[in-house]
């Protein structure tokens, strides 16, 4: 079997406004003692597999996990090689913050294994970072860029976000102009998503938060997807340009339902056998997690074996986010039904409305339905 790997790190060094992750600011747990914890879960969680599955991605995210150091990432990296058989050509990202690196964590973290580091940036503008809660300035995340490469780090993406409160259009295309120069490999560009229980969230219920209106807000996407092919960084997905290349391989296994597991608090699982595909969760509070492991038991919670239907639409919602879309002949293969006789109607309505197009045997979004894809996915849910 091929597996993905991801590893959360939840701990950070403050929330941002905006952020309803698995996250802990502050936290009094020792990284040595949960990075164990997380060591056991990977040695229990691998005698569930009666043969050594082999690894093609392992991805370190959060949270912050450049906050812990060096050595222990590695450990992580060193525990995924000795029980998933990770593979000599492995994808292993890191996640890091810009205001949480050194030239010297950054060699580190290299020289432990990760081939691929993912900065949050966020944005190139002192305002926006800092009404975002974010902990460094345009010029640390400038520097980070400039001490990866010193690292050595030759496989770089950057995350940004748009529609954000007093963001102008002007400043967006800005910052995707300044991205650009800085010379990643990979650059994912998300819309600000308001979620319940942020901050952000409190804001906007008391009217304390002006967002860009739906107009700006889809110009931004629009732009986004004109000038970052045009300056070299192919779209494959929503949100996410690379060079030719450098998608980021671990995503990928998301949107085409292939085999992942989760380590660590609130980490998430997925296997497509047996039948349509079963998943689970890990406890989302680290201290549960924790306890837990601590009894020599799997931290499994909210298991589930998807239904039939179920695995229909994630495989249409989920494949429709990559601009190459879904092979219909392969949906039949596996689901044993087409996909116009599964999804007549909304089918018939998106291809009608234009958003929904053929091309080269596979159906995808068109222009307009990758700024309106949210109204397409709900058809398949």
């Amino acid at each position: 079997m091929r597996l993905s790997l991801y590893v959360h790190i939840p701990f950070c060094t403050r929330k941002c406004r905006y952020c309803d992750f698995a996250s802990l600011a502050g936290s009094s747990i020792p990284p040595e003692e949960y990075v164990a914890a997380m060591l056991r879960e990977m040695t229990l969680r691998r005698q569930s597999f009666p043969r050594q599955p082999e690894t093609s991605t392992l991805y370190i995210g959060g949270g912050t996990p450049s906050l812990l150091a060096p050595h222990l990432i590695g450990s992580l990296i060193d525990a995924a090689a000795e029980h998933y058989a990770l593979s000599a050509t492995a994808e292993i990202t890191l996640e890091a913050n810009p205001g949480t690196v050194t030239l010297e964590s950054l060699a580190g973290y290299r020289s432990a294994g990760v081939n691929r580091l993912s900065l949050g940036v966020q944005s190139l503008d002192d305002g926006l970072l800092e009404m975002l809660g974010r902990i460094h300035s345009a010029a640390e995340a400038r520097q980070a860029v400039a001490m990866a490469r010193a690292a050595g780090f030759d496989n770089l993406g950057i995350d940004l976000i748009h529609s954000l409160p007093g963001q102008s259009l002007t400043a967006w295309e800005q910052t995707l102009a300044e991205a650009v120069a800085l010379g990643p490999e990979h650059i994912s560009a998300y819309g600000l998503s308001i979620e319940e229980g942020t901050p952000f969230h409190a804001m906007m219920e008391q009217g304390e938060l002006e967002l860009p209106d739906d107009e700006i807000a889809a110009r931004m996407l629009e732009t986004t997807m004109e000038l970052l092919p045009a300056e070299g960084y192919a779209q494959y997905e929503i949100s996410n340009f690379s060079r030719p290349g450098r998608r980021s391989r671990h995503n990928q296994v998301y949107w085409q339902r292939g085999n992942y597991l989760g380590f660590g608090a609130a980490a998430h699982s997925f296997l497509r056998e047996p039948l349509f595909g079963r998943r689970w969760n890990n406890p989302t509070a680290p201290l549960d997690y924790l306890h837990v492991l601590d009894t020599g038991t799997l931290p499994d919670e909210q298991a589930m074996r998807l239904s039939r239907r179920d695995a229909m639409g994630e495989a249409v919602f989920l494949g429709l986010r990559l601009l190459e879309g879904i092979d219909p002949a392969a949906f039949a293969a596996e689901f044993g039904e087409s996909l116009e006789t599964a999804y007549p109607g909304a089918l018939k309505r998106h291809f009608t409305d234009g958003l929904l197009q053929e091309k080269g045997g596979r159906i995808n979004l068109t222009k307009k339905g990758l700024l309106l894809a949210n109204r397409v996915f709900a058809s398949f849910v």
